[in-house]
């Protein structure tokens, strides 16, 4: 059988590996002259900076995608992380850092509520995973809980960090599924050699198994036969397949096949890929002679302006940087009102690490901007449309047909699995 995927980011490479291992015909198709997308290094002054994701699983070795490159036969060593944590003003009530912080561990968020809301969120820990709440936001749902701005302020910050969004903007519903997820594979992890060192990986069993990597070949229509995906036009080449797995998300693959999907049938399905909205974020990278974090988890920051976490590679894999070099990444969340005012984002997240890290020397390596046709996910958290298409023999994967419960990578990984279980059963 043979199939043809567009689009060589993340989610493409690993169904490409998957099938070509099964013994599909693999041919991907890729615009940019790499491979990778969000999800591979840039080399700058001896420094391994992402062009998107973090270097970091946020579930290690226990996750969705190590699982999934342990089955595909990707050889990758993916380092657990130390714990998450928490920082917090050192004197509760004050609304940021400027008067000093201190470091708490991520499960001692409960700490910081009133011993009755401690006691609440306890039973709630408990009682949820067999009976879930639904249907609000997980804002809304926090608020009749407890009393007090804090458990607000640390779900903006994970959920900013994990998801690229305010917890007024994530169903309640997916939060759980996502505490479901901890509970099962466990923290966070980094890749040796950062996120290339996946996109390698899965390069060589895509090659390994007769498989074809083709950059800077643009697809500009599927091919519909008989009501089936038949195959892509690519260079004005006609190239016959049997199915066809897009990267791009679910509306741009729609522009792409838009004949084949006009007319009453399929009228719902294009209006809900009105509905679909991304989500956007911008990512900070600093170089440093001395720790900035001094830990390889993630360092949640609910007081700040804008930064929601940050967490430094290098302490565990130090390849990442040249030698005595740390590389810290630092991510924030942008509102959709807001991408229009970049610059405005940007200089408040630099103001945050000022108060981060007072007193520390560090050079700003990278500022990326994450939006529109370039996001973090195409489609947020908890809204994604699933992996089938109304067109038979057309898949979706990536960033915006994730998995529920699935944090960014770990999502796309969970959207694959899916597909390739409907495809190879």
């Amino acid at each position: 059988m043979k199939t043809i995927v567009i689009g060589a980011g993340l989610g493409g490479l690993l169904s490409a590996a998957r099938l070509s291992k099964a013994g599909h015909e693999v041919e991907v198709f890729e615009r940019l002259p790499i491979t990778g997308g969000r999800f591979t290094n840039l080399n700058y002054k001896g420094f391994q900076l992402s062009s998107g994701a973090f270097h970091m699983l946020p579930h290690g070795p226990g996750g969705p995608l190590a699982r999934l490159l342990g089955e595909i036969g990707a050889e990758v060593r993916v380092v657990r992380s130390e714990q998450t944590t928490i920082r917090v003003p050192l004197n509760q009530g004050k609304p940021d850092y400027a008067e000093g912080f201190k470091d708490i561990s991520f499960i001692e968020f409960p700490s910081l509520l009133s011993h009755k809301d401690r006691l609440k969120i306890a039973f709630l820990i408990v009682s949820t995973r067999k009976n879930r709440p639904s249907g609000v936001t997980l804002e809304a749902w926090i608020k009749t809980q407890v009393k007090g701005e804090w458990l607000v302020r640390f779900a903006d910050s994970f959920c900013g960090w994990a998801l690229s969004l305010k917890s007024n903007e994530v169903p309640v519903e997916e939060i759980f599924e996502i505490i479901e997820n901890m509970y099962r594979f466990g923290g966070t992890g980094i890749p040796a050699g950062g996120c290339k060192g996946i996109i390698d990986a899965l390069e060589a069993v895509i090659l390994e198994n007769g498989g074809k990597i083709y950059t800077e070949q643009e697809v500009s229509k599927i091919l519909v036969e008989k009501g089936k995906a038949a195959g892509v036009i690519s260079e004005s080449k006609k190239h016959e397949a049997d199915l066809v797995i897009s990267n791009l998300g679910h509306a741009a693959t729609a522009l792409l096949c838009s004949e084949a999907l006009s007319g009453e049938v399929n009228a719902g399905y294009l209006k809900m890929l009105e509905t679909i909205q991304p989500s956007a974020g911008i990512k900070i990278c600093l170089a440093a002679d001395e720790p900035l974090v001094g830990h390889s988890g993630v360092l949640l920051t609910p007081y700040t302006r804008r930064i929601n976490g940050v967490n430094e590679v290098t302490q565990a894999d130090p390849n990442l940087a040249p030698p005595g070099k740390h590389l810290t990444m630092c991510h924030q969340y942008v509102a959709p009102e807001n991408v229009k005012n970049l610059d405005s984002e940007i200089e408040m997240g630099l103001a945050d690490l000022k108060e981060l890290f007072p007193g520390k020397k560090y050079e700003v390596l990278l500022i990326q901007s994450y939006h529109d046709s370039w996001p973090v996910n195409r489609a947020a958290s908890g809204t994604d449309p699933g992996n089938e298409t109304p067109i038979p023999g057309l898949y979706v994967v990536g960033d915006g047909a994730k998995g529920k419960g699935g944090i960014e990578v770990e999502g796309v990984a969970l959207g694959v699995a899916a597909t390739m279980k409907k495809i190879l059963g």
